[in-house]
């Protein structure tokens, strides 16, 4: 189905409006429980943040940085009609792995397991991007 490589750049949106709720409700919640004021977010977040309230922006932050570069491939194989299900596959992975960076960062928070899911989502992200742009060249 020619929309089929579409359902994971709606999953990744979905998942990032999902952080951003969280973003919302661990900022009220500290805020109404007199952890933060509404000057502490003036230019950002400022020293005074607690780290459980930083992290889902700072994960926010993530999720709008270099998945940029897999909404344009996964529109670019939409468009050309030029994907396979090998990069269906990879689309769906990276969702995954974004995912699994999310839930690491945002629980235990340990450098190296997040490290891992960062970098190998950036693998399948370049394996996207080599097999969209061979299906471009050659289709």
């Amino acid at each position: 189905m020619k929309t089929s490589i579409l359902f994971p750049l709606f999953a990744l949106s979905g998942w990032t409006l999902l952080i951003l709720v969280l973003i919302a409700y661990r900022r009220i919640g500290a805020g109404l429980a007199g952890r933060v004021k509404p000057a502490d977010f003036r230019f950002g977040e400022s020293a005074c943040v607690p780290p459980e309230v930083c992290l889902p922006n700072r994960n926010y932050m993530n999720l709008l940085e270099l998945p940029v570069l897999f909404y344009l491939v996964g529109l670019i194989g939409f468009v050309t009609g030029q994907h396979s299900a090998m990069q269906l596959g990879l689309a769906w992975a990276y969702v995954g792995l974004r995912v699994v960076h999310s839930l690491i960062h945002l629980s235990y928070n340990n450098v190296y397991h997040r490290l891992a899911a960062f970098a190998l989502s950036n693998f399948v992200l370049l394996a996207l991007w080599g097999l969209t742009f061979q299906g471009v060249a050659v289709g």
